[in-house]
């Protein structure tokens, strides 16, 4: 396949891609949760609350369990804006960059206003999910970035100096998008990591997590969408720290059993750079023995521990699909049914695309859900 408005989907492979998208989504959100329990404590805390295999299950945060941060939020409504982008390039105003950084507008109003603006017609049902009005620990350079309407772009970037992972977890949906070349969906994801990130080594990070969950939507391996990822990286000035996490997390699969030391030496002693939490998840999701192993591994430790699990959450999902998703863990997911209808969502428009809003529209109220404004 060379782009989605050219693929030709079978029903399996509808049906493939569905259950990817959703994996991706729910596990992403799952692992977020998961981490959020204990994200900011040292493993040793963790051990003290949890005991001493550290966290096992879903535990409290923000008052309930299954709450999710704003690396989910940010990731929906990424999507979001991927549907907005297919959906105005039938009127030739196509220019994906732009409809993400609107709908990444969109969620920082969640993060100043009580709810919903229904004076705002454009913003689509996404924007008017109430739940999502809630202050998850975003980072800061996601709030400073997107606190005004002024794009982002590499040639000047919003917050030169922002090496965290804030813009890298949302940026799973980008692999998404099955139907493109990997280098595109490399440089969409650099493109609109850098609307808020802008040390090389953070919006690479994010090109680089959502090639290799391109491969593994695409039905490749986890070590063969890494070297994808490598090769996408190769040319980009400032790649080499990110390049250097992906084969220090390639060769510490080699070097025993998997456990938190194995985390803490990915994260060469600062676990909150961008490249390391890439290593970490991508370490966690070679050797995760299932998803609930890999979710385990990937949150405790003295690191970021809903970012991690977040992205581990987000690979390990585009893997396996949904159905490999701990039931009990979703059962209790804050927001799941709207990550769900999202999920259909999109792929439905990346599977149909016209036929939803074209001409011969089966389905006329999409135009209401993702406007064209």
């Amino acid at each position: 396949m060379t782009t989605a408005a050219t693929a030709v989907w079978g029903r399996a492979e509808q049906q493939d891609f569905r259950s990817r998208v959703r994996g991706c989504l729910l596990g992403g959100a799952v692992g977020d949760a998961l981490g959020a329990a204990v994200d900011r404590l040292t493993l040793e805390e963790i051990r003290a609350a949890h005991g001493p295999e550290g966290l096992a299950d879903p535990a409290p945060a923000y008052g309930r369990r299954g709450a999710v941060t704003a690396a989910t939020q940010l990731t929906l409504f990424t999507v979001d804006g991927l549907i907005r982008a297919q959906v105005r390039r039938d009127t030739g105003a196509w220019h994906p960059p732009t409809d993400v950084h609107r709908a990444h507008l969109r969620w920082a109003a969640t993060q100043r206003d009580w709810g919903p603006d229904e004076r705002r017609k454009d913003n689509g049902w996404l924007a008017r999910e109430e739940w999502l009005y809630a202050r998850r620990d975003p980072a800061r350079a996601c709030l400073t970035g997107l606190g005004d309407e002024i794009l982002g772009t590499l040639d000047a970037p919003k917050n030169p100096g922002a090496r965290d992972s804030g813009a890298m977890v949302r940026s799973a949906p980008f692999g998404l998008l099955v139907g493109w070349e990997p280098q595109l969906v490399c440089q969409l994801a650099v493109e609109c990591a850098a609307q808020t990130h802008g040390h090389p080594a953070a919006y690479l990070a994010a090109g680089a997590f959502a090639v290799i969950v391109h491969g593994l939507a695409r039905g490749e391996t986890v070590d063969g969408s890494v070297q994808r990822a490598l090769v996408q990286l190769a040319p980009r000035p400032g790649h080499q720290p990110v390049t250097e996490a992906l084969q220090h997390a390639l060769g510490a699969v080699r070097q025993g059993i998997p456990g938190p030391g194995r985390i803490a030496a990915l994260c060469g002693g600062d676990p909150a750079l961008a490249e390391h939490t890439l290593a970490v998840a991508v370490y966690c999701a070679l050797v995760g023995e299932d998803v609930r192993h890999g979710l385990r591994l990937s949150v405790n430790h003295d690191g970021p521990s809903a970012t991690t699990g977040a992205l581990t959450g987000a690979l390990l999902g585009a893997l396996h699909g949904e159905t490999a998703l701990p039931p009990a863990w979703l059962a209790d997911l804050e927001g799941r049914p709207t990550v769900l209808e999202l999920a259909d969502d999109f792929a439905m428009e990346m599977t149909q695309g016209p036929a939803l809003h074209g001409p011969a529209a089966s389905a006329p109220g999409w135009l209401a859900r993702y406007p064209r404004g």
